[in-house]
């Protein structure tokens, strides 16, 4: 170009760099979603375990939010949490957004202080306002961590966090479920949570606490449903905001899917930067690999959860249509050189 940047033209029937033919490799890495090992592919593929690992952590370098939303707002109401993972057995935590059903981030943290996690949700703002300016969400549902909370109102000073009802449910249900009142319990809790308005949510937490003191429980549960109802006006602010996430069941579906992925794979290895573009590249193969056909059908004929994001698909290959998404590595303005 006459600024000195140079671009490469390259089919979509190609990978990046022309490392492989997409018909000759969409399968091995729609395997690789399910977390098949990387000698496993080579094996009945052919090739060798290394070539199948960096064909993966290749679509890391792309942006990941970019790449996942192309015709649609990045949603204002997300979703995060840190997985923890391991890297040649050293614990990191993976700060992960989610929103709309896809993963618009995932950043390894090297510990789960708010400078670490501020650094690596950092990397989601950027991605973020590359694609709009100016983008900032109006809620975000996160655990009780107070690096989580302060990270994100570092990045985001006029986000509303919500906290988690499931995540206070199950630090009941985690031992309550031996105690006789548990069947109870576990039906006045949600009839609380299904409350139609923010005054009958309260109302209902104060009944469930009343209730609870009465029954003898045992001292442990007790104290879970003193602390349940205790965040009232916490929980209550979902209220507020239509479309905020009450609970992380989104997210908790996703992460799953993590676990799974790096758990079959004996978790991550190597140097930092290639976790973080095999994180990443966790995060646009979750977006872009084909669903089972009878979530397909539920989703109006979307096969993917980019597509459905987006209402749109570029092209019937899965994999086709994930590069053409990364087009220019998934930015809008000033992509880097050789993403």
């Amino acid at each position: 170009m006459r600024d000195g940047a140079a671009f490469s033209v390259r089919p979509s029937f190609l990978t990046p760099y022309m490392t492989a033919r997409v018909a000759d490799v969409e399968g091995p890495l729609f395997l690789r979603t399910f977390g098949v090992p990387f000698w496993a592919l080579a094996r009945v593929f052919g090739r060798d375990p290394m070539y199948w690992y960096r064909l993966t952590c290749g679509l890391g370098r792309a942006n990941v939010a970019g790449t996942t939303i192309r015709r649609a707002e990045i949603p204002a109401h997300l979703l995060a949490d840190e997985h923890h993972q391991t890297i040649d057995g050293t614990k990191v935590y993976v700060a992960t957004v989610v929103g709309e059903g896809c993963v618009l981030g995932a950043e390894p943290a090297a510990t789960a202080g708010a400078a670490e996690l501020t650094a690596a949700y950092g990397v989601f703002k950027a991605e973020a306002r590359d694609v709009e300016p100016g983008y900032a969400p109006r809620t975000v549902s996160v655990d009780g961590w107070a690096s989580t909370h302060q990270a994100w109102l570092a990045l985001f000073p006029l986000v509303v966090l919500l906290r988690c009802f499931l995540h206070g449910w199950l630090n009941i249900r985690s031992r309550g479920k031996l105690s006789e009142s548990f069947r109870e319990l576990s039906r006045r809790a949600w009839e609380a949570y299904r409350a139609p308005s923010r005054r009958g949510f309260s109302q209902r937490l104060r009944r469930l606490r009343e209730w609870a003191r009465g029954r003898g429980m045992s001292a442990w549960l007790l104290e879970q449903v003193e602390k349940l109802c205790g965040r009232s006006r916490d929980y209550a602010k979902a209220y507020s905001h239509p479309g905020g996430h009450r609970t992380s069941s989104m997210l908790d579906r996703m992460m799953r899917g993590m676990n799974r992925y790096f758990d079959r794979g004996q978790h991550l290895h190597g140097s930092p930067a290639a976790c973080r573009l095999h994180c990443r590249a966790w995060a646009l193969l979750a977006n872009y690999a084909p669903w089972h056909p009878a979530v397909t059908l539920e989703n109006e004929g979307w096969r993917r959860p980019a597509e459905r994001l987006n209402r749109h698909r570029y092209h019937d290959d899965w994999l086709q249509n994930l590069l053409i998404s990364a087009s220019l590595g998934g930015y809008r303005s000033n992509p880097p050189q050789n993403p």
